[in-house]
């Protein structure tokens, strides 16, 4: 299933593509994002380690970040994208970006050309997967919140949205064939 952008208009620049692997939790950002950077031969980035110690506590213990929580991880995460952007090198980073207005401070520090995959999922799959998750500080609790947060992509974005119970061969051929190869898209 695709969705905004789709890679239609998108055309190369010289530099590496930077792609981010968004969508709630319990999607498999994480999982396809690796699988992704490697099928382009790109560095991963795992969003949540750029998370300070007390949205990891507040989190941990259940409660839902807001926007000013997120604004120092949104910060870090787009320094680490402008520096790979301004060295001409590709990237694929992990997470959440539910809502737009993060996407775009994400996308300022890329240049137009941040590329995005939103891993579509619903709540009762999301909740699922994270309760039977181990090793993350994210509780099936806060699976709601996120919902309410989120705002999947919109036609104008690039990029495309995959189901994200699809298998991971299926979706590596979708992103294989839409992202940008020899550089990051532009919008149409």
């Amino acid at each position: 299933m695709t969705g905004a952008g789709a890679g239609a208009g998108i055309q190369a620049a010289e530099e590496s593509p930077i792609v981010l692997v968004v969508g709630v939790t319990g999607s498999g950002k994480t999982t396809v994002g690796k699988a992704v950077a490697e099928q382009l031969g790109l560095e991963f980035v795992e969003g949540d380690d750029f998370h300070p110690a007390a949205n990891i506590a507040k989190m941990t213990a259940g409660h839902a970040l807001d926007d000013a929580d997120r604004e120092p991880w949104l910060r870090a995460l787009a320094d680490r994208i402008r520096h790979s952007a301004a060295a001409g090198e590709g990237l694929v980073v992990a997470c959440s970006a539910l809502k737009r207005a993060y996407r775009d401070k994400l996308r300022a520090a890329a240049g137009p050309g941040l590329w995005c995959l939103y891993l579509a999922l619903d709540r009762d799959t999301a909740r699922d997967r994270v309760s039977r998750r181990t090793g993350h500080f994210m509780p099936a609790q806060l699976v709601d919140s996120q919902f309410e947060t989120l705002e999947p992509l919109e036609p104008d974005e690039p990029g495309m949205t995959m189901d994200a119970t699809a298998a991971l061969a299926t979706i590596l051929t979708r992103v294989r064939a839409a992202v940008p190869r020899s550089g990051r898209g532009t919008a149409p």
